[in-house]
């Protein structure tokens, strides 16, 4: 019998792993019928069926949702955002948006995302030295891209105490259903209050454009000889939000949970911090914050004696791909600091590559930097920590740490 892709089963999603290994080897393209409430969609694991299908938009297509479920379009609300449009569209609003990602840009907010991770340390140091055993990813890793997306958003510093628990919200409703353990009545709350305030904010924009911020970009910019709509630039902030928090936040704890579990590779960043932002990927890629995306088939698909039919969804499984010997050797489900990968799927790859990549990769990269330089010897309690039960991200709700000696 086939090996079945099965985010379903709570033991599969608490450690996928070994069973991406076995689908790698024995299924490849692995098929999951429709029953007992489940919808069906077929998933890809290895790296270079998925490097290929998301370089191939035409064949492998966003514009029917990310998610296997049937009806996740228009659940938020919203119409389809960026990242449920194919090429031409998505292009061209792909360039628009991504004027607020240069790395120029991206550098500019440097010495303040510093500022800001350091004023985080001294939270954790000040509750460790009061007794605590103080929570990693709630009071360091998630404050840290709520701030960056509030300063490219123009959220003023009086009003961060309530997009911090908008962020919150959607991120953990998004494309209904990412979270099992949700609270949908509260989520969709926030989902609602949050799009009044940008909406105002559009607004406000459109009448004084003397703002430096991604709003203020977008309400003065035309395509195709027109500007966008309110619903165009609200799209913008919930891709941002939705993918730019959460990801981000559990790419940081995930490699202070990684380095706990390998002191050697540890020592090798400490005694050569330049390391640090090239290694961000290697965290990211062994321990992938998204670890499945879906796409719709537009035709007839054959991969390893295996036909997939058009109109099906089918998930890549970056989790996998990510891992696959394959591609990254025989150590590739091992850290390893020092790895120079030709390509990744750390981000994606082709027309929907992360484009957040920039500021994700510095604020990781921050973050390591300041973190090891005021405490080298952090660990991260996994054991004690909680993860969000999802079907496509693996992100953690808290993380304690332990070892805040200098």
């Amino acid at each position: 019998m086939a090996l079945r892709y099965d985010p379903f089963d709570p033991k599969f999603r608490t450690d996928p792993y070994p069973a991406y290994a076995e689908l790698r080897t024995e299924t490849p393209v692995a098929h999951h019928p429709a029953g007992a409430g489940q919808p069906e969609f077929w998933a890809l694991t290895r790296f270079a069926d998925v490097w290929d299908a998301v370089r191939d938009p035409a064949t492998f297509s966003s514009a029917q949702g990310l998610t296997f479920f049937p009806d996740e379009i228009g659940s938020l609300g919203i119409p389809p955002t960026l990242v449920m449009l194919d090429p031409p569209v998505q292009t061209r609003l792909r360039g628009l948006i991504g004027r607020a990602f240069t790395p120029r840009r991206i550098a500019e907010l440097e010495q303040r995302i510093r500022a800001f991770v350091k004023e985080r340390i001294g939270e954790l140091t000040e509750r460790a030295a009061g007794g605590e055993t103080p929570d990693l990813h709630q009071l360091f890793s998630a404050p840290i891209p709520v701030f960056v997306l509030a300063d490219l958003l123009g959220v003023p510093e009086s009003e961060r105490a309530s997009f911090t628990p908008w962020v919150a919200g959607l991120t953990a409703i998004q494309n209904d259903g990412f979270a099992i353990d949700v609270d949908q009545v509260s989520g969709q709350h926030a989902v609602g209050e949050m799009l009044g305030y940008f909406s105002e904010a559009i607004t406000h924009r459109r009448s004084c454009t003397a703002h430096d911020d991604l709003i203020s970009a977008l309400v003065t910019t035309e395509l195709d000889g027109a500007q966008l709509s309110d619903w165009d630039i609200l799209g913008f902030c919930f891709v941002m939000v939705a993918g730019g928090s959460d990801t981000t936040a559990s790419l940081i704890s995930h490699a202070i949970t990684l380095l706990t579990e390998a002191p050697a590779q540890r020592e090798i960043l400490l005694a050569e911090p330049t390391l640090i932002p090239s290694s961000v990927l290697e965290f990211l890629r062994l321990e992938s914050s998204v670890q499945a995306l879906a796409r719709t088939t537009t035709r007839d698909v054959t991969l390893h004696d295996q036909t997939i039919p058009a109109g099906q969804k089918v998930m890549m499984v970056y989790g996998s791909a990510n891992r696959d010997e394959a591609e990254f050797g025989r150590n590739a489900d091992q850290l390893d600091v020092l790895r120079r990968p030709d390509r990744h799927l750390a981000f994606s790859s082709g027309p929907h590559f992360c484009i957040g990549s920039h500021a994700a990769r510095l604020q990781a990269t921050i973050a390591l930097e300041e973190l090891l330089a005021a405490h080298p010897r952090i660990t991260a309690e996994a054991a004690a920590g909680e993860r969000h039960d999802s079907y496509f991200v693996r992100a953690w709700k808290s993380l304690p740490c332990g070892d805040l000696s200098r």
